[in-house]
C-alpha cells in the first residue's frame, strides 16, 4: 500500500541561494496555497459524504416511526424525500442547484467508502480536489474492493508526477488491465449513447457536439487539422502566395484541446483592387485587374469549423479557391495493441489510444486489420517501458522507437501527441550530444523554445525518464506513459523470483 507521505509531487524545495529568489518565494507561496485550497476541498467532500449519513439515519428513523404506528412502507415515489430534503437544505446553503448537490454528495460518499486512502491524501494536501475525483470515477468501474484497492495504489503513485488530465488517461488503462471484463461492458453501454446534438449560443451561434467512438473522433479532428494547416500553409493552393506572405507554419502549439483565441496564422490570398500604388500588385495574376496580397487571420481552430461545414454541406473543402493538395491529406492516430489481444485474448491487456486511453478490443482489432503497417514493440516486463521497435516494413527505427516510448511531448503536463512534436536532443548534437533513444525526447514547439531559451534544464535519467529542472532549482520528473499506467503481473513471478538469493 503506498505510504500518505509519498503521495506529493516531486520536486526539490528552492533554497536561498537560488538564482530568481523572488520566483522561488512566489512557487513556494502558490504551492503552500494550493495545498491548504487542498484540504479545504477535502473536508468539504467529507462532510457532503456525512450529509449521506444523515439521510441514511432519517431514513432509518421515518422506517421505525411507521412502523410503530402500523403504516404501510413509503410510496416509491416518497422514497427519495430524505435526500431531496438534505440536498435542498444544503443548495440553498450555497446557492447552487439542489441536483448538483445530490450528485456531489454521491460522489463524495463513494470516494470516502471505496477510496479511503486518496480521500486522506487529499486530506493532506498531497493531491488535488481533480486527482482524487479522477481516481474515485475511474475506479468505480471495479467491481470487488480488492481490485479498487490495488487500482488506488497505482493510481496514487501516478498522481505524484502526472498531471490530472495525463494521469486520468493512464487510470483508464490500469483500471481496464485489472478488470478487462468490467472494461468491456462499459465501452459497450458507452458506444450506445453515440449520438449528435445541437446546442443554441448566442450571437448567432450554435455547437455542434458529436459523442464517437474514441479512434473516429480523434482521426477526424487530425484529419481537419491536417487540411487546416494545408490551407494556411499554402492560401489558394498557390505556393508562390504563400511565399509572399511571409507565412508558414506559424502556430506551433495549437494542437492541445480548444484553439479558439489561438495565435493566428497569417496567410497570403488574392484580391483585386484600384490601389495600384500598391507594391505587392501583380495585374498578369488577377485577369488585368490589380491584385494585393490579404492577410488571413483565421485561427487554425477557425479553420477546422470551417472546412467541417464545408465537407458536411457540400462534400468539398471550399475555403481555398481550388483546395490543392487536400485529396492527399489524411489522419493519423496511435494505438497500442498488445499481441495476444490482437489474437482476440480477452484478458490479454487493453488495447490503448495515445492521448485518450484504453478502447475496445474489437475496435482496435478492426483498425489495425486496416493498417498498411504497423510497428512491434517489445517491452520490459518488469517496468512496462518500451525497450526496443521492429516494423515489417523498415527504417527509420530510431523515430519510431521514440514515438513508442514517448506518445506525447514530454514536460510535466503536456498532451500534445508525438506525431505534432519536434524530436529533441537533450545535450545539443552540436556540443557532442548523441543521436541516441537516452538523448533524444519529443517536445512541441513551444516546450522546445522554452528549452533551448530560458533557464529551464533537462537530464536523461535511466528508463526514458527526464527531469526537468526550473529556474528555481526545483526538480520535476516526467515518465514515460506506459511506465506511468503499468500494472505488474501479480500471477506471473518475475525473472528469477524461484531462483534462491546468491548468498
Amino acid at each position: 500500500m503506498l505510504a500518505i507521505s509519498d503521495a506529493r509531487p516531486v520536486e526539490s524545495v528552492g533554497s536561498a541561494g537560488s538564482a530568481w529568489p523572488a520566483l522561488d518565494e512566489l512557487v513556494d507561496g502558490v504551492v503552500d496555497t494550493r495545498r491548504r485550497a487542498a484540504a479545504a476541498q477535502a473536508a468539504e467532500a467529507r462532510l457532503l459524504a456525512a450529509a449521506v449519513d444523515l439521510v441514511a439515519d432519517r431514513v432509518e428513523l421515518l422506517r421505525q416511526e411507521a412502523q410503530q404506528q402500523g403504516r404501510a412502507r413509503a410510496r416509491s415515489s416518497e422514497a427519495d424525500l430524505p435526500l431531496r430534503e438534505v440536498a435542498l437544505e444544503l443548495a440553498m446553503a450555497l446557492r447552487v442547484s439542489d441536483r448538483g448537490v445530490q450528485r456531489r454528495m454521491s460522489e463524495a460518499f463513494l470516494l470516502r467508502e471505496h477510496f479511503p486512502t486518496t480521500l486522506k491524501v487529499w486530506e493532506d494536501g498531497g493531491i488535488d480536489a481533480a486527482h482524487a475525483w479522477a481516481i474515485s470515477r475511474t475506479g468505480m468501474l471495479l467491481r470487488t474492493p480488492d481490485d479498487r484497492a490495488r487500482f488506488e495504489a497505482l493510481a496514487l503513485e501516478a498522481a505524484r508526477t502526472e498531471s490530472p488530465a495525463r494521469m486520468t488517461a493512464a487510470l483508464k488503462v490500469i483500471a481496464a488491465t485489472i478488470d478487462p471484463d468490467a472494461f468491456t461492458d462499459a465501452t459497450d453501454r458507452a458506444y450506445e449513447t453515440r449520438s449528435v446534438r445541437l446546442f443554441d449560443l448566442d450571437d448567432g451561434m450554435a455547437r455542434l457536439i458529436a459523442d464517437l467512438p474514441a479512434p473516429l473522433a480523434y482521426a477526424i479532428h487530425d484529419a481537419l487539422t491536417n487540411r487546416a494547416r494545408n490551407i494556411l500553409d499554402h492560401p489558394d493552393g498557390a505556393a508562390d502566395s504563400a511565399a509572399a506572405s511571409g507565412g508558414g507554419e506559424g502556430d506551433a502549439d495549437s494542437g492541445d484541446g480548444d484553439d479558439n483565441g489561438g495565435p493566428s496564422v497569417v496567410t497570403g490570398r488574392a484580391r483585386t483592387t484600384s490601389d495600384r500604388g500598391n507594391a505587392d500588385t501583380d495585374p498578369a495574376s488577377c485577369g488585368g485587374a490589380t491584385c494585393v496580397q490579404e492577410k488571413d487571420h483565421r485561427t487554425l481552430a477557425q479553420v477546422r469549423a470551417d472546412i467541417l461545414s464545408d465537407l458536411l454541406l457540400t462534400a468539398t473543402p471550399t475555403t481555398t479557391a481550388t483546395g490543392a493538395g487536400l485529396e492527399t491529406v489524411i489522419a493519423q492516430i496511435q494505438l497500442t495493441i498488445p499481441a495476444p489481444t490482437l489474437a482476440g485474448d480477452p484478458d490479454a491487456g487493453p488495447a490503448i489510444l495515445t492521448g485518450y486511453g484504453p478502447i475496445q478490443p474489437a475496435l482496435a482489432r478492426r483498425l489495425a486489420g486496416l493498417a498498411p503497417v504497423w510497428d512491434r514493440v517489445f517491452t520490459d516486463p518488469i517496468a512496462g517501458i518500451p525497450v526496443a521497435v521492429d516494423r515489417y516494413r523498415p527504417p527509420a527505427g530510431l523515430r519510431r522507437y521514440l514515438s513508442a516510448r514517448d506518445e506525447r511531448c514530454r514536460t510535466p503536463g503536456c498532451t500534445r501527441p508525438a506525431h505534432r512534436c519536434d524530436q529533441d536532443h537533450t545535450t545539443a548534437a552540436a556540443i557532442g550530444g548523441a543521436t541516441a533513444h537516452d538523448n533524444l525526447a519529443h517536445l512541441c514547439r513551444r516546450h522546445h523554445t522554452l528549452k533551448h531559451h530560458t533557464t529551464w534544464r533537462v537530464r536523461h535519467f535511466g528508463g526514458g525518464t527526464l527531469q526537468w529542472t526550473s529556474p528555481t532549482g526545483r526538480h520535476y520528473e516526467d515518465h514515460p506513459p506506459s511506465r506511468v499506467r503499468f500494472v505488474p503481473d501479480t500471477t506471473t513471478p518475475a525473472p528469477g523470483a524461484d531462483e534462491p538469493p546468491p548468498f
